[in-house]
């Protein structure tokens, strides 16, 4: 983490507990699994099966999921090209923070540009940020639409709809992809935990 921001006058201030001394306290590595996808991918769902999964097999977690933290934290923003990065930007500062104190951090975005999700990413000490390509394709997310969007988005009632009118940029090499159209959420999960578990393990 930077020990100076962009203003002069505003210094990092340095603690005496580090971040692997709180993760170790927890028993456990501080890492940052970055679920991104398009809308009724599974994202959310998969976050919050993968959360109680960790859970119960005694890891210190907290989920970050799209539509909560637009209730309150990024309350203000909209769905523009610019509010969308503002959006990212500020979930991965939150997130640094949340692996700061030793946690794993599950985050469900659709987080649809490449650059926003490379420029989280480097906010975290190598080895630290999993990315995780939760990948349907758009015919499927469209014949899910638990919400709606997509038929609002077809109608245009609603604009900037990723994946309609608004592009979604896949992820070149996440560190894992889900393809959720092909397996149950057991599996996905089984999939997922299988690959994190030894990096989230002291």
């Amino acid at each position: 983490m930077s020990e100076q921001t962009s203003n002069a006058s505003v210094v990092w201030h340095s603690t005496a507990c580090s971040a692997q001394e709180r993760a170790a306290a927890k028993r456990q590595r501080s890492a940052c699994i970055w679920m991104t996808g398009l809308s009724a991918s599974g994202k959310s769902t998969l976050a919050n099966a993968l959360e109680a999964h960790l859970l119960k097999e005694g890891f210190h977690t907290y989920l970050l999921d799209g539509d909560n933290v637009r209730h309150g934290l990024n309350r203000d923003l909209g769905m523009t090209d610019a509010d969308r990065t503002e959006n990212i930007r500020r979930v991965g500062e939150v997130a640094r923070l949340m692996t700061d104190a030793g946690l794993i951090v599950i985050t469900a975005f659709i987080s649809p540009f490449r650059t926003d999700r490379d420029n989280a990413r480097a906010l975290f000490p190598e080895g630290e940020f999993h990315e995780v390509f939760v990948d349907a394709p758009l015919s499927i997310c469209e014949a899910r639409d638990p919400k709606g969007m997509y038929k609002k988005a077809r109608a245009g009632v609603i604009s900037e709809f990723t994946g309609i009118d608004s592009p979604y940029e896949a992820p070149d090499s996440p560190e894992a992809r889900i393809v959720t159209g092909e397996k149950t959420i057991e599996q996905c999960v089984e999939q997922l935990a299988e690959m994190l578990l030894p990096k989230l393990q002291a």
